[in-house]
């Protein structure tokens, strides 16, 4: 029997196929940290966010006229229930703001009601609504919890680099939140999708703290992930590509760390999501900078890299999916990922000359080419970095953005 028919009695019938829909923005929910937890009062001894109006800013890229909203309990140890939540439009189309336009704000259904559980490690897909977004504008989505979590397991995306609000009591329909407490964290929030008036792909990124946007400026949005959504949203042949950033600072490929690891997390991050039909995978530093500086240990970390390169692969290009490979950066200089003897500084050249020469991926990115000193290859060039040797400053991440061919996104993925 198809994915779309059911028995009813003795008659099938057939559902409507649910195509068309496009991922428009996503953040990669982990288990918040104590240092991550809404601040006081909306954090108590054991539970959080208790007759709570959250508001929260997200950066679409695919525009549509019809969207879904997703909430994720993904780390949550208790039922999650969401008494009302609404969208609008910010205030003057504005990132990190606590005020929207007026008279733009709608309510969301969940299975034709307002309140929704989602159960624990589940995620809830919204109601479709009508609700025009234009590519590259900012959504607000504002949620009231009446119980809120019965648990400090709290589902989140720490690096949201975009300042959220919260206040007491039910503000759903409120155009602005006077008094509310501003803090730099995305919660509950994993997806929105559209029903976009063109066809559309969405491109997912696998990543760390670099495609994160740490060092990035907050609510401008100017990681690379979004720059280079700018540079392709220019061009006619790849303006409906939606970018998903699905990364996490302190992420490893291996092993679990700020979140699971990457391999752990594919399915669920990448191959589960509408529309996607290129990935680009820039992850892999966490893994060498956090094994030791010891010859074994560094061969092995190399040797595993390169088969999970291959895993992710193979699993993506089974969902029919192109894989583009980005080389990893220099980190000569920092603390505590450079060693004395060079041998992770060995181990990243070994991993970015298989990336570069195997053929596994279907294009690689070389990003570490852009970025490096030409002066000191091991380092970064001084004017892109943001003083830790490890990360960039948006002048960087506008470097690596332009290391990107456009023709990669042009047609069907290749």
């Amino acid at each position: 029997m198809g994915a779309a028919e059911r028995h009813t009695g003795t008659t099938v019938t057939t559902a409507p196929a649910d195509h068309g829909w496009v991922n428009t923005w996503t953040a990669m929910p982990q288990l918040t940290e104590p240092g991550n937890m809404p601040p006081a009062p909306f954090t108590g001894k054991d539970s959080v966010l208790v007759d709570t109006t959250l508001r929260q800013t997200v950066r679409v890229t695919a525009g549509g006229a019809r969207i879904r909203l997703r909430f994720s309990n993904a780390f949550g140890t208790t039922p999650l229930t969401l008494t009302r939540v609404a969208v609008a439009l910010p205030l003057d189309g504005r990132a990190g703001v606590s005020t929207v336009e007026p008279g733009t704000t709608r309510p969301v259904m969940f299975a034709g009601r307002e309140p929704v559980t989602v159960p624990v490690g589940a995620q809830m897909v919204s109601d479709p609504l009508d609700f025009d977004l234009r590519p590259g504008s900012n959504l607000t989505v504002t949620a009231y919890l009446a119980t809120g979590q019965a648990s400090l397991a709290l589902t989140s995306h720490p690096g949201s680099r975009t300042t959220s609000y919260l206040t007491t009591g039910d503000h759903t329909g409120d155009n602005d939140l006077p008094g509310s407490a501003p803090v730099d964290h995305w919660y509950l929030l994993s997806d929105v999708e559209v029903l976009p008036d063109h066809p559309a792909t969405a491109t997912a990124l696998l990543g760390d703290s670099l495609t994160d946007g740490r060092g990035s400026t907050t609510n401008a949005n100017d990681r690379w992930p979004d720059q280079l959504y700018d540079r392709l949203r220019s061009h006619p042949a790849t303006k409906d590509v939606a970018m998903l950033n699905q990364a996490a600072g302190g992420n490893r490929v291996l092993n679990d760390g700020l979140g699971p690891n990457a391999l752990a997390r594919l399915d669920r991050d990448i191959l589960a999501h509408s529309g996607v039909n290129r990935l680009i995978v820039f992850e892999g530093i966490n893994d060498i900078g956090t094994a030791a500086a010891t010859p074994d240990a560094q061969r092995t970390v190399a040797a595993d890299l390169i088969a999970a390169y291959e895993q992710i692969v193979v699993r993506a290009h089974a969902q029919g999916i192109h894989v583009y490979g980005a080389t990893l950066l220099p980190f000569g200089g920092n603390a505590p990922y450079d060693d004395a003897g060079g041998l992770r500084e060995a181990t990243r050249q070994t991993v970015n000359h298989w990336i570069r020469t195997s053929g596994r991926f279907d294009a690689v990115l070389d990003f570490d080419r852009a970025v490096r000193d030409p002066d000191d290859p091991r380092r970064l060039n001084p004017v892109l970095q943001v003083g830790d040797w490890l990360h960039l400053n948006p002048a960087g991440y506008r470097t690596l953005a332009a290391a990107v061919p456009v023709p990669l996104f042009v047609g069907p993925a290749r």
